[in-house]
């Protein structure tokens, strides 16, 4: 396995970190992991270690405020200034990978990046796997809070809010603690611009999801206390492919590739990805 490092400039010019695991041989397909919120690339090892032996290569990128990135922590002006700087990272991967299928693979508000991305450009990408994708409102987000946070948004974009639940992130302790001790891993709290930002991206996915027709697959915790599994069901059922697919693992929490157990997940998603790059049932 190859590993490679580099950095790109975002639409705002800010200098984004991006990496890559590569096999030893020409891959034969490639996943683009978009991360969630408040971490970074690094923490889909599981996902590196499992796939890159199997002929993938895997490209992932820090988000603008985030990781090894450039930027205010877990702040960006627009949602936009995600999906923009991941088609810059997509281009790129295209002209190092011509040919080659690209796969999506987008965790919680990568989720909810990812699907904002297929909106926009589904063109070049073979299909998508979301995991516990962060794309239902919250059922304590009342239309007062989203208008306290729009006024906010505005007037004080940086101001912090409510932190991540760190021990949800897992049932592993052991993962939970290394999450906690990453030093590359945001523990404060989300800028309220960021959170008008988020709610605004889930408007729209949720509205427009059924534009979305290339192949999907979501992989979903059924114990997730981040973000509702329901999200993961009505998203499921809004999008228009007709080859989509939903698995919901009863007892998982939120990181699903990092939860005991992990080895079916990654089993399920990789008979699905072969499928999908072979035109073959496996």
């Amino acid at each position: 396995m190859k590993h490679q490092e580099g950095n790109l400039k975002s639409i705002r010019n800010t200098s984004i970190y991006y990496q890559c695991w590569l096999p030893e041989g020409k891959p034969n397909a490639v996943l683009l992991i978009i991360h969630g919120l408040a971490e970074h690339s690094g923490r889909y090892m599981n996902l590196v270690n499992h796939f890159v032996p199997l002929g993938y290569a895997v490209y992932g990128i820090d988000h603008p405020g985030h990781g090894k990135s450039e930027g205010p922590r877990v702040y960006v002006e627009q949602f936009a200034d995600f999906t923009d700087t991941i088609k810059i990272y997509f281009e790129m991967i295209r002209r190092w990978q011509p040919d080659k299928p690209i796969f999506l693979v987008g965790h919680s508000l990568g989720g909810l990046i990812g699907a904002f991305y297929l909106l926009d450009h589904q063109t070049g990408l073979t299909g998508a796997v979301l995991s516990g994708p962060s794309v239902k409102i919250p059922d304590n987000i009342t239309p007062a809070i989203i208008q306290i946070g729009k006024v906010l948004s505005t007037l004080l974009p940086k101001f912090r809010l409510v932190p991540l639940e760190a021990k949800a992130v897992s049932s592993d302790p052991a993962v939970v603690q290394a999450y906690i001790n990453d030093p590359l891993v945001y523990t404060g709290k989300t800028t309220a611009r960021l959170a008008a930002e988020i709610l605004k991206a889930m408007q729209r996915v949720m509205k427009q999801a059924g534009q979305i027709t290339l192949p999907v697959l979501i992989v979903q915790g059924g114990a997730d206390r981040i973000v509702s599994p329901d999200g993961a069901r009505i998203l499921y059922d809004a999008i228009q492919s007709q080859d989509k697919t939903i698995k919901v693992y009863d007892g998982f929490y939120h990181e699903v590739y990092n939860e005991p157990g992990r080895e079916q997940v990654l089993h399920d998603v990789e008979m699905w990805l072969e499928m999908h790059r072979t035109g073959k049932k496996v």
